[in-house]
């Protein structure tokens, strides 16, 4: 699958990161995020990968259902685990899914529209590249550690970078 490797390299770079980074600094709130730490960046990723898996055993992904397991955004060791163990279960074969989620803040009525599961893995590769961008703010507000150029950086923005300065 195509979309394997692209995800596999995001968590591995994430992965590797978390062996940079002390609990302390995991868990640090940032002003400049408004309060998020890196780990609560580092566990909405996995667990809506996480809800994406269970979704595609029963048929309907709610993202918004998602198990919430606050030991990801406290334990670098931990979330590591969780990553490693998520990168086995990833690679499957395309089928149709059911995508449910509820906008409203006073109905509850749930809207479902149809899916299909690499098109759920495109959402997420995208939405963890969008959070990979914000740990990284937090990462070079609290340690000097030197980021890959490409951590949390869409693919089609690096393309773009490389074409401007290949036409300088």
């Amino acid at each position: 699958m195509q979309l394997f490797a692209p995800i596999q390299e995001l968590f591995g770079q994430i992965d590797s990161t978390l062996t940079l980074l002390n609990n302390e600094v995991y868990t640090k709130p940032s002003k400049l995020l408004y309060n998020a730490s890196i780990g609560q960046h580092v566990r909405h990723i996995i667990e809506l990968f996480m809800e994406l898996n269970t979704g595609y055993e029963n048929g309907t992904i709610n993202y918004e259902l998602r198990k919430r397991n606050y030991q990801i955004e406290t334990d670098t060791h931990f979330a590591s685990e969780q990553i490693n163990a998520l990168l086995k279960k990833i690679n499957k074969p395309d089928k149709p899914l059911l995508l449910a989620t509820d906008y409203s803040k006073t109905d509850t009525d749930t809207i479902t529209v149809q899916t299909n599961y690499y098109r759920e893995l495109i959402y997420n590769l995208e939405h963890t590249v969008h959070h990979m961008a914000l740990m990284r703010v937090a990462i070079n507000e609290y340690t000097t550690i030197e980021l890959n150029a490409s951590f949390g950086v869409a693919v089609s923005t690096l393309k773009h970078k490389e074409t401007v300065a290949c036409a300088q």
